[in-house]
């Protein structure tokens, strides 16, 4: 396999922010061929570092049941690769073990976790700084002490949680912390209503985004939420049975849950990314779950937040243009950021 030294650069690069150094040792997990060059990349770029690393390789299992079930992968119930993967420093997933019960137990163990998921020009346009962390780990600070987290817009969300059962969970694209997962890029905070404490409505509208259809809405759709479940979906146009039809395929009734809430920060993410790119089946989409000012409302399980809903069937829904409050106070407003040490610095203009 040749190798894409700018690759390797950049992925040095990212294990230099990660901390990683000759005392730490690297796990790369992948399956198959998905990958391959990352993993090779990600290997030679650990031995530049002088960090012990080696690489775990499982066979692809065929899907079964409806796409993009997350949560399930072939690390599922093999001991001797789990038990392998917790004595490494920080597992790099090529694989993709978010919601996953094998994550959970890795992480615990104090082996932290960094997803790499997007293609290359994503990783590489989106590349993470100290500058977003620190914006990011402000929010963190902010919405881990709310108490009530309110989405209001003018097309007539209107939805509110009651906070503070589950943890605040950063994405800012580099972990360096024991026990602590990232996605590699990103730029983002979340977290979970208490349970049964979510209710309102949320209407998605033209130009809002549902992630794993990697569409933008094209018509009104108005999701009823009462005790933290989606009761109804209306709406006339395609958008409406497309998300009915997809959550019931999943013949659970806790895909209709109301998962984690959050807002993006990324000033480099673009909205208009899927619109943009030929590379859709290689991605989750990070541009849209980033794109700074987005609301993020997403249903599904929340087990990435100590929950119990292990459903496979999870929703990202980035809002565009919605204002955010946290205990009353605006922090989002019309898609705009508005405490300052959340903002981001202001691009420079071409001469």
């Amino acid at each position: 396999m040749m190798m894409d030294l700018d690759m390797v650069a950049l992925f040095e690069a990212e294990l230099l922010l990660c901390k990683v150094g000759p005392d730490q040792t690297v796990a790369v997990l992948s399956e198959g061929q998905v990958r391959a060059d990352y993993a090779q990349a990600f290997l030679v770029a650990a031995q530049r570092l002088g960090a012990p690393a080696f690489h775990l390789n499982l066979p692809s299992v065929p899907s079964v049941g409806p796409l993009h079930q997350v949560g399930r992968t072939p690390l599922a119930g093999n001991r001797a690769a789990i038990e392998a993967l917790k004595m490494a420093d920080i597992v790099i997933d090529l694989m993709g073990l978010l919601f996953s019960q094998e994550q959970n137990e890795i992480t615990a163990t104090g082996t932290r976790m960094l997803l790499v998921w997007e293609p290359f020009s994503v990783l590489r346009d989106l590349f993470p700084t100290t500058d977003l962390r620190r914006r990011v780990e402000h929010g963190e600070t902010m919405l881990g002490s709310a108490r009530e987290l309110r989405v209001t817009s003018p097309h007539g969300t209107d939805i509110r949680y009651r906070i503070g059962q589950y943890p605040v969970m950063t994405e800012y694209g580099y972990t360096d912390q024991p026990g602590r997962w990232d996605h590699f890029p990103s730029g983002f905070l979340l977290t979970q209503g208490d349970d049964g404490a979510v209710d309102g409505r949320v209407v998605l509208m033209p130009g809002d985004i549902i992630n794993a259809f990697r569409r933008y809405i094209q018509s009104p759709v108005t999701l009823t939420v009462e005790g933290g479940m989606v009761t109804t979906i209306e709406g006339d146009g395609m958008d409406a049975a497309l998300l009915r039809q997809y959550m019931d395929s999943f013949g659970d009734p806790r895909a209709y849950a109301v998962s984690h809430i959050g807002w993006g920060l990324n000033e480099r993410a673009n909205w208009h990314h899927f619109a943009a790119t030929r590379e859709l089946d290689n991605e989750i989409g990070v541009h849209a779950l980033a794109f700074y000012g987005n609301v993020l409302f997403s249903t599904g399980p929340n087990t990435e937040l100590g929950g119990t809903n292990d459903t496979a069937c999870h929703l990202d829904m980035p809002l565009r243009g919605c204002s955010l409050y946290l205990d009353g106070q605006l922090i989002v407003e019309d898609g705009r950021i508005l405490p300052p040490d959340m903002r981001a610095p202001a691009r420079p203009v071409a001469a």
